[in-house]
This record gives C-alpha cells, structure tokens and sequence, in this order.
C-alpha cells in the first residue's frame, strides 16, 4: 500500500510540475495542455465535471475565454503559479484525502476553508458593520495565530481568509503569508492601508489573493464607510494591478447601493481596473436596531440581486459570487461544514455572521471545533430548507440556532447573537423578512434551478 501511494504521489506531482511548467512560460498558449492536464489529476466524477464545464465555457464562450485569457496573460507568473500549486494542487487535490479520513475514520468534517479574524482593529466604523460590537482590544497574540494555522494545515486547510477588523493592522501577517508559502491566503481589507511596500510584500508573497471592499461608487461607499475611502480603494486596486497581483472586490449589498453596485457601469470600471471578481453578501441585521433592518434588501431586491449576480457573470469576463442566492451550487448553507470562522477571541464560530460558540481555542487545539457537538449537529440537519435559495439558520430558517444553540449549548459571543436567540422583537422581525422572501424564492428555485440543488455538498 506504501508503495502504491507513493506511485500515486509521484505521478501526480509529475503532473502538477507539468501544468507549473506551462504556466511559467506561455500559458495563454497552453490552455488545452493545461485543463487536459487538471483532468488527469482529478479523479472525483463531480469535480470532473466541474471542470470539463468550465473547459466547455473557455472553448465556446467569448467572455469565459476573455476572463481567463486575461488571467493567464497578466498576472504576475510567481502569484499565478501560486494560485494553481496552493489552491489547486495543495487544497483539492493533495489535503483531500486527508480531509476525507477524518470524515472516514470518526466522522469529522474538515471545512475546506478557514477564516480567521486576528484582530478586530479597524480604521473605520461602518454603519451596520458585523465586526462592530467586538471589543477592538483583543487581538489574537502573533505565535497563537502562527499555531492556529499550522494546525489548520495539517488537518489539510490550505486556503485561508483573514478578516477583522482590518488585516493590514497586523504587519506580523506578511510574515505568516511568506512561512506558510504553500497555503492561499485572502485578507479582506478596506485597502486604505495598502501602500507600495506592501503591494511589493504581497507579489513576493505570490500566494496573497486580496479583497477590497467597496460599495458602489463614490458616493455609496464613502457615505457608508467614510469621506476619502473610495479614492483610496481605487488607489489600492491601480497599485495591485501594476504588480499583476490577483485581487478581487466584496461588497455588502443594501437597499440603498444594490442599483449601483449591479451596475453595467460598476462592474465595468472594475473590470477597467483589474478586479477579477466581485463578492456580494447580504447586508445582515447584526445589531437588531431599525436602521440595520431598513438596510436589509426588500425581498424583491435579494432576487435581483442573485438575478443580476448569474448575469453579469454569464455575459462578461468577469467572476460574481452571491453568498446567499448562489447557496443551490453548494448544497445550501455551507457554515460549519466546508468553512468556519475564528474571532479575535479564539472562539470557533460556525460562519462569519453566526456568533455561537461552543470551542476557544486558548489552550486547546482546533480538531476540538470540529469533533464538538456544535458542528456535527449543523451538518448532519444541512440543508436546513429543501428550497436551497432559503440557506441560512438564522434569516432564513430562524428557529433553527435558537433550537440547535439550546440542543448543544452554544453560547452566544456577542451582543447581535444575543439579539439572535432572546429577543422576541428582533425574531419577529427577522421571521417576516423571512417570510417575504418565501414567495420569490421559491419562484427563482422552480424556474431556474428546476428544484434542484447540489445534493452532494449538502450531504457534506
């Protein structure tokens, strides 16, 4: 058996020297060479297919071609190397198994992705912002962060978000990116503290994918995040492109910017600037107060948004991702299966916008998250709706943490989570937003998925 795994380990490295090969001389030249090397290297059927879908979209597709011609061509050849070796080769196709023995042997599911937020600091103060009621005090000490993703990694996560707060705050996180040089990284950043040495830091980095955050244009962004940041992410985004530095853009999406931020307009200039992504999530209602609830989308506005989301990235060389209404493609809610989230307390949190904990990690070591309770119940009840356009526990199925927090005992970590699970005004609220988008939802989930989601990630 050694020396079968052995065989198989040298072969597929012989592969993936090959495709590192065509990347660093050429590759916009060597796409059939590259995508009929992927191909035998993977041999999960829906992962296949997966790929020879998007081999199908380059060949025959003017804009899909577009995108990753302009990929290929003008990225800096380290950070495309990178992406390939860390993202592919690292997290699919070698941690994989190693993630699936886990699953195998005791019934642990390993998330493909791990955000981290090591500390809460942040320049601005964004109306409605998830991370504002946070104490902006405690950060993660550098050597527990170094810990936490050493272990990550060896438990076979190699791709990584760092969120806050702002990750720029924390110079000691360029080092960790250059230690754990066989890992991708994506800090989520406002980009005001980018300046050219760190831009130069993250293309020696090569396997450093940010994400900036912008509302809109300027009159949207500024009046949410701040007079002056508009220019300054513009500014950012102009210094990453010069460098050939992958980098995409997030935005939350409110009543008041969806317009602006679906825009032809929009998506163009970002485009323009070298964007090769867009990320939108829903605005959430993380304090309970009035004013986050007249933010949240209408109804009517979510559908659009997932709407316009399949459009733009079906018609320009461009990538959208919608965290909610893109939830069909994989199985529903994916929080505390395939990713997770660890404050700048250590608490091990089942998403970004889920604040329940039942593991911090002072003193204890990050496999403990994953064979709790907590995470095993989220993902043994998954999807929590059979209409996956309807993920989320908490906006969409709302009874669910309240009933799955009581079951295991998860505590809430902050005062919106407390809202969450004892507030009978905030769930009131929460149930009827809910309730209002039943009707367009199950409209998008007849017409355009046919009823039919990803069943084999929703089984995790």
């Amino acid at each position: 058996m050694k020396i079968k795994n052995a065989l198989e380990k040298n072969t597929k490295q012989a592969i993936v020297n090959k495709i590192v090969n065509y990347l660093d001389k050429n590759p916009g030249e060597n796409v059939d060479k590259i995508f009929s090397a992927i191909k035998l290297l993977t041999k999960d059927k829906s992962a296949l297919a997966q790929i020879e879908f998007v081999e199908n979209y380059y060949n025959n597709d003017k804009s899909k071609h577009e995108f990753i011609q302009d990929i290929l061509k003008n990225t800096d050849t380290k950070c495309l190397k990178k992406f390939f070796t860390n993202f592919f080769a690292n997290a699919n196709w070698y941690a994989g198994p190693k993630r699936q023995k886990y699953m195998d042997e005791e019934n642990t599911k390993i998330p493909f992705v791990m955000l981290l937020s090591p500390s809460m600091r942040c320049p601005l103060h964004c109306k409605g912002c998830y991370a504002s009621s946070y104490s902006k005090k405690d950060d993660i000490p550098p050597e527990e962060v170094d810990r936490i993703i050493g272990e990550a990694r060896d438990l076979g996560i190699y791709y990584i978000i760092i969120l806050g707060g702002e990750p720029f705050f924390n110079d000691y996180l360029l080092d960790i990116y250059e230690k754990y040089d066989d890992v991708m990284f994506t800090p989520f950043t406002s980009g005001l503290l980018l300046n050219e040495k760190i831009a130069d830091r993250i293309k020696k980095c090569g396997n450093v994918i940010p994400m900036l955050s912008i509302e809109g244009f300027e009159n949207d962004t500024d009046a949410r995040r701040g007079k002056g940041t508009y220019q300054k992410v513009l500014k950012a985004m102009d210094m990453l492109h010069e460098r050939g530095i992958l980098f995409g853009v997030s935005s939350a999406v409110t009543r008041t910017n969806i317009n602006t931020v679906l825009s032809d307009e929009f998506t163009d200039m970002l485009i323009e600037k070298g964007s090769k992504m867009s990320w939108y999530f829903l605005f959430m209602p993380v304090n309970g107060e009035d004013e986050d609830f007249n933010m949240m989308l209408t109804a009517e506005q979510r559908d659009y948004l997932g709407k316009r989301a399949r459009e733009i990235r079906a018609n320009k060389p461009y990538f959208t991702l919608d965290f909610f209404n893109d939830a069909p493609y994989v199985g529903g809610c994916i929080a505390g299966k395939y990713y997770f989230h660890v404050n700048s307390k250590e608490d091990v949190e089942p998403c970004i916008f889920s604040h329940f904990s039942t593991v911090n990690l002072k003193g204890r070591h990050l496999i403990d998250a994953f064979r709790d309770p907590f995470f095993k119940k989220l993902r043994s009840i998954q999807p929590y709706n059979k209409n996956m356009l309807r993920p989320c526990m908490m906006i969409d199925n709302t009874n669910v943490i309240i009933n799955v927090c009581k079951e295991v005992g998860a505590k809430p970590d902050d005062s919106g989570a407390e809202k969450m699970l004892h507030d009978n005004e905030f769930h009131k609220k929460i149930t009827k937003s809910a309730e209002d988008f039943v009707p367009y939802a199950e409209k998008t989930w007849d017409e355009v998925f046919k009823k039919k989601g990803n069943d084999n990630f929703a089984k995790g």
